[in-house]
């Protein structure tokens, strides 16, 4: 009877041990593989730990080097998004919001907030091999491969740097509006810039530097991204009232607002899907909208992302998006000096998101 009992005892431990194991896998496996993807197909691949301190504005994508190239305070870490290897950085770029690429000329320029400069860089090296003076708190920044010009839009001064690619040399200054926010070029001659505070649209002739067109967004409030359809001569600008403003590049009119989510802060368009991307940092969701034609969009799905997610790139080739994110504490108490704190982000939290489909 002793050794039945311990063998119904053992064979009942067995199961138990059995179950526990089985259940745990699942668990971990639920927690490692994301849910199956929706509508849209995109779903989170991978989380890349990068940590470190300091924040974080714009991210750029180089495609031939599957390089992310991330803004941190005062310098730009350089992410192979395959190795999930940190290759290198550029240094001393103090309050760096934006990177530009000019890979025909193998020179990259990022846009230094605090210190109104932009610096020029080996983009194979990543070597420092330049500086050019900007206007007051240049943010961001793009490279125009029809005037060879790359353009810091400075947030503070209202206007707009050019400098010669090749030379690093300061070709003009263009007065803008109001306030610039981001930039697109159609690579025939044209730079568009979001104007935030007045929910405008302004275009900028890349050869003459002079702004040829001022156009009101409305129903848009406070466009921030942009992005550009350069086939159908589309333009799609984030909105602070969760929407995408779908722009006719030449007539400047608004043919479309199809809903994205709460605190847009990146848009980016894959002429090989047809998706326009809307990257929300507070309600923490990546917005696809699907071009059915020119003037025709449909949401297609608000893919969960995670809080604070708010600044975006893209691969057309491979059709990844790569979002940065971090965890925060607690917002601290408002005080007179400080109305509007910020929470505090925790070390070393930092990561990139990979979502593909």
């Amino acid at each position: 009877m002793q050794t039945r009992r311990f063998s119904l005892f053992s064979h009942l431990a067995l199961l138990f041990v059995s179950f526990a194991v089985a259940a745990a896998w699942s668990s971990a496996n639920t927690l490692q593989n994301p849910a199956a993807p929706g509508p849209s197909g995109y779903h989170l691949l991978k989380k890349i730990a990068i940590g470190g301190d300091g924040g974080w504005d714009y991210i750029t994508f180089d495609s031939p080097t599957r390089r992310l190239f991330i803004s941190r305070a005062t310098k730009v870490t350089v992410l192979d998004v395959d190795s999930g290897k940190i290759v290198g950085e550029i240094p001393n770029t103090e309050g760096v919001h934006g990177i530009a690429l000019a890979s025909d000329l193998g020179r990259g320029f990022t846009s230094n907030g605090r210190a109104g400069t932009v610096t020029i860089f080996d983009l194979k090296t990543l070597q420092v091999i330049g500086q050019a003076q900007a206007g007051t708190n240049p943010d961001a920044i793009i490279y125009d491969t029809a005037s060879k010009l790359v353009f810091a839009l400075n947030g503070r001064s209202q206007n707009a740097t050019a400098i010669d690619a090749a030379t690093g040399k300061v070709a003009g200054t263009i007065a803008l509006d109001g306030k610039p926010e981001f930039a697109a070029a159609d690579g025939a001659g044209h730079v568009y810039v979001n104007i935030e505070d007045k929910s405008e649209l302004q275009r900028i002739d890349s050869q003459k530097l002079t702004v040829t067109a001022t156009w009101k967004l409305a129903p848009c409030e406070e466009p921030s991204g942009l992005a550009m359809d350069i086939a159908n001569r589309r333009l799609f600008a984030g909105c602070g009232n969760k929407m995408m403003a779908v722009i006719d590049a030449d007539s400047g009119k608004v043919i479309a607002g199809p809903g994205i989510g709460d605190g847009v802060d990146a848009d980016e368009f894959d002429p090989g899907t047809g998706f326009a991307f809307a990257s929300n940092g507070e309600s923490a969701t990546l917005s696809v909208v699907h071009e059915d034609s020119p003037d025709k969009y449909t949401v297609v799905e608000q893919v969960p992302t995670q809080a604070h997610a708010r600044t975006m790139a893209l691969d057309p080739r491979t059709h990844e998006v790569f979002l940065v994110t971090a965890d925060f504490g607690e917002r601290p108490a408002p005080t007179p000096e400080n109305p509007r704190p910020r929470p505090a982000l925790i070390p070393n939290s930092f990561v990139v998101l990979v979502f593909g489909r």
